[in-house]
């Protein structure tokens, strides 16, 4: 094959596979970390949420209690509520338990990390490296896959069909 041909021929099978290809799995001792992303922020933003999929493969319980980061002042757990009506948020400063066995999603509304004094703001398309720490798996870096703004969750793994042209 001619190199524009493998060229050509690799772009394809790429453009194929989409971004399911490039999706992100860290272990951390029995912990397996998937689906991490971030949204873009406006400029001059001073916090953003992290969100990822932590499953617990072992049999103990291990906890989420906190992160770090470069691009942040602070990285925290959060949790949001709904309390009478009103949503909350708070900080979990005993973190956030995996139970052995268990998947534990945090994602927009819910369990999340809360990413504070941030030294820029996120653009679709960045990888934003973070450190989490876990009680018992100690500590683990990976990346956030910045989406566009009103992201709803990741784009790898997300499946889209168009069924536009089928007939009723």
């Amino acid at each position: 094959m001619k190199p524009l041909t493998q060229f050509f021929a690799l772009a394809t099978l790429f453009a194929l596979l989409g971004p399911a290809a490039h999706a992100q799995e860290v272990k951390a001792g029995d912990l397996v970390i998937t689906q991490a992303w971030s949204r873009a922020t406006p400029s001059g933003a001073k916090v953003a949420g992290g969100y990822l999929t932590i499953e617990n493969k072992g049999s103990a319980p291990d906890r989420l209690v906190g992160g770090s980061g470069d691009i942040a002042g602070k990285v925290e757990v959060h949790e949001m509520a709904m309390n009478n009506g009103v949503m909350t948020m708070r900080s979990l400063d005993k973190g956030l338990s995996i139970e052995p066995g268990k998947t534990v999603k945090l994602a927009p509304g819910g369990h999340h990390l809360m990413l504070m004094d941030l030294k820029q703001s996120f653009k679709e398309g960045d990888k934003i490296p973070v450190t989490l720490e876990f009680e018992k798996a100690g500590k683990v870096t990976l990346s956030l896959d910045v989406q566009s703004v009103g992201a709803k969750g990741p784009s790898a793994g997300e499946m889209k069909h168009d069924h536009s042209g089928m007939k009723k």
